[in-house]
């Protein structure tokens, strides 16, 4: 039996494009999530950013690693179904929190969320991988948009620093180019959406999102969760969020202490 809010189609669409979109996944802690949000604002943490680039206008703030602090964020992930729709369309038995994360573009923001894999950042690797990624606003052209089929191509996409466009680490051919999904003629998802509503996508699923032109904010909550197959890996150089001091070694489920278990079937 999967959680009522999805059906087998959810699965197969997540297990074959890499992506799906999950009606009303949070849509009971749309609140508290917002409040959680301005809790973040008001006191950043030690891996905040307004992405400030030259030329741009508006502002758009992001953090994550916050939900041990901030108690709407703790509350909102294990009073949701999240973890056990994770489980449902990653087809793993248990899931792990990874990290939280929080983007917020205000009215004008002329930043778009550049194109990237979430994976190639992490020092996590397998199959059974899931990011959510919530409005928290009624959104449109500010959406998300998720390469469909992206998490199966045969190279991962290097990851690069979103202000100064820099590589994370030097690329001596383990990586691809970061990709122009417009000008390539990609298969492109993306839906109008409703606050609460959810995009879950693999973690190298190549995704991104546009400029906030609209005279609203656009605040969206992320979740980024692990199952069965996760790994710790080492990459070629630094990795985002960096989690000093984890002490694990290449091939160790992520350590529970600092990953705890949020399902279990």
């Amino acid at each position: 039996m999967v959680h009522p809010l999805i059906t087998q189609d959810h699965i197969d669409q997540f297990q074959r494009d890499g992506v799906v979109l999950i009606r009303g996944l949070f849509a009971d802690q749309v609140e508290i999530l917002r409040d959680g949000v301005e809790a973040n604002m008001a006191h950043p943490g030690p891996y905040a950013s307004n992405n400030e680039k030259a030329g741009q206008t508006g502002r758009f703030f992001d953090d994550y690693c916050n939900w041990t602090r901030i108690p709407q964020f703790e509350q909102a992930i294990k009073k949701s179904p999240v973890a056990e729709v994770a489980a449902d369309l990653m087809q793993s038995s248990r899931v792990q929190m990874f990290h939280d994360h929080v983007l917020v573009k205000e009215p004008g923001t002329s930043m778009a969320t550049p194109w990237h894999q979430d994976g190639p950042y992490y020092f996590t690797e397998g199959k059974q991988t899931v990011s959510f990624w919530s409005p928290l606003d009624p959104v449109t052209d500010a959406s998300l948009r998720c390469v469909a089929g992206s998490h199966r191509w045969e190279k991962e996409v290097v990851p690069t620093r979103w202000v100064s466009e820099e590589n994370f680490f030097a690329d001596e051919g383990q990586y691809m180019p970061v990709p122009d999904p417009d000008a390539e003629g990609m298969t492109i998802r993306e839906w109008d959406m409703q606050p609460g509503d959810a995009v879950a996508f693999h973690y190298r699923t190549l995704h991104g999102a546009r400029a906030n032109t609209s005279e609203t904010r656009r605040r969206a909550f992320s979740l980024r969760l692990v199952g069965d197959d996760a790994r710790y890996i080492e990459r070629p150089g630094p990795t985002s969020p960096p989690y000093h001091g984890h002490e694990m070694v290449p091939g160790q489920i992520l350590r529970e202490d600092w990953f705890p278990v949020l399902y279990q079937r």
